[in-house]
């Protein structure tokens, strides 16, 4: 499963972590600067690499401390 920036599971636990709730995408390239890829263009894989990157920063309790 890939994992670089930008990635499915990194957008998934991006938007778990600055609690921003599930919304699977990713980025072809450089978050932000590149085209963004949203679920109905993703496969099953990817959304699920995006739940799981969502899941496990669940599970790690890691949230955008905002104080």
């Amino acid at each position: 499963m890939e994992t670089r920036h930008g990635s499915a599971y990194d957008r998934g636990s991006a938007d778990s972590y600055y609690r921003r709730g599930r919304k699977p995408h990713y980025y072809v390239g450089a978050t932000y600067s590149s085209e963004i890829v949203t679920e109905e263009r993703m496969t099953r894989e990817e959304i699920e690499a995006y739940h799981k990157g969502f899941d496990d920063n669940e599970a790690d309790y890691n949230f955008k401390d905002w104080y």
